[in-house]
């Protein structure tokens, strides 16, 4: 099991919601955090209750959707000079239900592909050569399980870019302890799931990290959460390691 104790991993979307839990989930294993939202003041409560846990944090800033600012805000976790062996892209945006879904405004596949794909995709390439470098590293990029609902069309096809760009890069270092994979938290009920999602957000912990605590060396996995739920960290990496295989065949 890889272990996370004194390690740093950056958190997009750490302010609310599934990133919420899973800053409050890593840092009780002990694990250093950079806590990203679209501005400080949002993550000021995570920060203070991260830090009451007794591990080191650091709050970022950046609207996703301001490829610049995502620019800015990495050359600041940069000069932090901590070496970041995590990282989590769980950041994502539903910018519409499109009821009249033949009407969808191309405005809404520029914000969703640069929140949800271009972004995190930034995110990964700054930092996975670096983890290369150092031998060692784990990424875990937020996916989706809508399908076959027009509605949600910028959102579900971003999120399908994004398994793209992960299943790929997965296959460079594939067989390395620098692993790459996918999770989903499934349908729960915070401000993107909305109320009536059948699943408390509380049942995507420990599963949306299960990609981290994985060390099996394989990548491009999709790593649903809910397959997790009620599980101890050492139960999710057993099964994770015994039941999900790389799709790049033997």
């Amino acid at each position: 099991m890889y272990q996370v104790r004194d390690k740093w991993a950056l958190i997009t979307g750490a302010a609310r919601g599934i990133g919420y839990l899973t800053a409050k989930f890593m840092a009780a294993q002990g694990c250093n955090l950079i806590l990203h939202s679209r501005s400080l003041q949002h993550t000021e409560k995570v920060l203070a209750e991260v830090r009451e846990a007794g591990v080191s944090a650091y709050a970022v800033e950046a609207d996703l959707n301001d490829l610049n600012a995502v620019k800015r805000m990495l050359e600041e976790i940069d000069a932090l000079q901590v070496p970041v062996d995590i990282v989590l892209n769980n950041a994502g945006l539903q910018i519409a239900y499109r009821t009249e879904y033949l009407k969808t405004p191309v405005e809404d596949y520029l914000v969703s592909f640069n929140v949800n794909t271009i972004a995190p995709a930034m995110i990964c390439y700054h930092f996975l050569p670096k983890m290369i470098a150092r031998g060692t590293g784990r990424i875990v990029n937020t996916t989706s399980g809508i399908r076959l609902e027009p509605q949600q069309a910028g959102y579900s096809a971003s999120k399908a870019a994004l398994d793209k760009i992960t299943i790929d890069l997965g296959s460079t270092v594939e067989g390395t302890d620098v692993m790459i994979n996918l999770t989903d938290p499934g349908w729960c009920r915070t401000d993107l799931g909305g109320q009536h999602a059948p699943n408390a957000p509380e049942s995507a912990i420990p599963g949306i990290v299960a990609g981290v605590f994985a060390d099996d060396r394989k990548s491009g996995r999709y790593l649903g959460a809910q397959h997790f739920t009620g599980m101890t960290v050492e139960e999710m990496t057993r099964k994770a390691e015994a039941d999900f295989d790389s799709p790049y065949g033997k």
